[in-house]
């Protein structure tokens, strides 16, 4: 009989702990709550074992140790993805988030990640010199997850997506082994990384190319009514169908948190919001958000100069660890005025005033990549839709919010086409991994995992089954 981590003589879990430089968590330890614990507060799971490694050859030794005891790995990289992919019930943690290092080259513009790593850590380094590869919209986002999907954020339209700036990988495989992915080395793997998630690893450091950025942008918010929000997003369709590559925007349905810069008596209140940062000089900026800042009758302007890492962190406390989170997502076309009246329809109607609707817009350099050079595969997909039921571990909306997300993922069936693969939630969005890839992508995808782990040990993410 294949021995389990109960059967394991305890011998053999403290030669375990003996042979890591970095910590191992049992049920029984004080800290185990803590260490389970994932971004999303609806994620409640119970591993067997957590090691939180402190360099890849913790990472070797404990893939080894978990295929001795024919235990199910879960791997942790900043712990935020919403489908709480990083933990498992009885398995073990692979946990990177300890290792979080950023080395900055700033004459070759390079940067070298750690796997546990948060965008803020790279960011932080990075804009010391006025550089910064295409990351999210959220600091505390991880960089391993959302690499490995693709990297959709504010630069993406003048840099492309993170997977586009990444030129290798270090990682540990199924069998323990420690190789390197790139174009020069295991290139089919390397394209595989770049769009199709955590199914072919454990990567422990990042290679990325930096850019010129900041460090200060014209970057922030305008708000406006609800009553405004169909002409507002009939203004944008037309404000980014010509917008220059510099502009990333991000509109948002749901309420005005409550944040130190926005007046006491709009807290909460529900507003259409088009968040903008412009990847050039200031100047430049001001005249192309010009019209946007015209537009209509704003309750509220937050645009203005200001240091790219604090934009980057703007929206950190709207989306807390702990709080439950529950998301359906889509890529969409060009916003028609049919698809306008669903948003506006669906939008407002929840009963968290946490919950929200995020719509990014891509193309540009995103676009311009050939379809066929990453793993990732929406790249003609004008918009991303994010619709995100939120509320706390006290409040009683489970129930509600669940049902507004799929009443407006349901409406937007007409109108829908593919998925980001990141944005992929829990259990019931398994069947929708093959969305997020055409039928090419996916077979050649298949096809690496059965050469690099033909097992499927790497199976808790947005699984690819291994080909045959």
């Amino acid at each position: 009989m294949t021995p389990t981590v109960r059967d394991a003589d305890q011998t053999a879990v403290e030669d375990l702990r003996e042979t890591l430089r970095g910590t191992l968590i049992r049920p029984t330890d004080e800290d185990y709550d803590e260490a389970r614990g994932v971004w999303n507060g609806m994620i409640d799971r119970h591993p067997a074992l957590i090691v939180q490694c402190s360099g890849t050859t913790d990472v070797i030794v404990a893939v080894n140790f978990a295929r001795e005891y024919d235990l199910e790995i879960a791997v942790r990289g900043g712990g935020h993805n919403v489908a709480g992919t990083a933990v498992c019930d009885n398995g073990i943690v692979i946990d990177l988030s300890a290792m979080r290092a950023v080395w900055i080259d700033p004459l070759a513009r390079i940067a070298r990640v750690q796997g546990g790593a948060l965008w803020g850590d790279v960011d932080h380094e990075a804009q010391a010199h006025g550089l910064a590869t295409p990351g999210g919209i959220v600091s505390h986002t991880g960089v391993a997850g959302l690499t490995l999907g693709g990297g959709i954020g504010w630069l993406m339209r003048k840099h492309g997506l993170t997977v586009d700036n990444l030129l290798s990988a270090d990682m540990v495989t199924a069998d323990g082994e420690f190789i390197r992915a790139s174009e020069d080395e295991h290139s089919e793997l390397f394209w595989a990384l770049r769009g199709g998630g955590g199914n072919f690893g454990i990567v422990t450091s990042f290679e990325f190319a930096l850019h010129p950025v900041g460090p200060t942008v014209l970057a922030g918010p305008v708000f406006w009514s609800t009553d405004d929000t169909a002409a507002a997003l009939r203004f944008y369709r037309d404000f980014v169908r010509d917008a220059p590559d510099e502009l990333g925007t991000v509109v948002r349905l749901g309420t005005i948190p409550p944040l130190s810069v926005v007046p006491e008596e709009l807290h909460w209140r529900p507003a259409v919001a088009i968040n903008a940062c412009y990847a050039g000089p200031v100047e430049e900026g001001e005249s192309v958000l010009r019209p946007l800042r015209e537009h209509g009758t704003p309750l509220l302007d937050l645009v203005s100069p200001k240091p790219y890492v604090a934009h980057q962190s703007g929206l950190d406390s709207t989306v807390l660890h702990g709080w439950h989170y529950y998301w359906k997502s889509t890529d969409l076309p060009e916003l028609s005025d049919d698809l306008i009246d669903v948003l506006v329809d669906h939008a407002f109607s929840t009963k968290s005033p946490r919950s929200y609707a995020v719509l990014f817009h891509l193309g540009g350099a995103v676009s311009r990549v050939p379809g066929d050079a990453t793993a990732y595969t929406g790249r003609n997909a004008p918009h991303n839709i994010n619709i995100n039921g939120v509320w706390r571990p006290d409040e009683d909306f489970a129930e509600s919010e669940t049902a507004w997300v799929r009443r407006f993922f349901d409406a937007l069936k007409p109108y829908r086409e593919g998925v980001y693969v990141n944005f992929l939630d829990v259990d019931d969005d398994t069947r929708r991994v093959r969305e997020a890839y055409d039928e090419h992508t996916y077979q050649r995808l298949a096809e690496i995992k059965a050469e690099y782990d033909p097992n499927n040990v790497f199976h808790l993410n947005q699984n690819i089954e291994p080909a045959g």
